[in-house]
């Protein structure tokens, strides 16, 4: 398997790594996410659109939804 296409977690999914969003490059400009517990449901976005929704997670614009 390409290392490219290996899926990712983050460091912050804990101990057994159940609680965590993976995510993989599948073809230049294509990000593939899913979650650690439904991992045969994935989702496909651009790499473009994947750093606009981190840059607003960063922001804050999203705290709202964990309260």
């Amino acid at each position: 398997m390409n290392p490219s296409h290996a899926w990712q977690k983050s460091s912050f999914s804990g101990a057994g790594g159940e609680n965590c969003i993976e995510l993989r490059s599948t073809a230049p400009g294509t990000i593939d996410l899913r979650e650690s517990t439904a991992p045969d449901m994935v989702v496909s976005t651009t790499s473009d659109n994947l750093r606009a929704f981190l840059l607003g997670v960063k922001a804050g614009e999203f705290d709202h939804l964990l309260d």
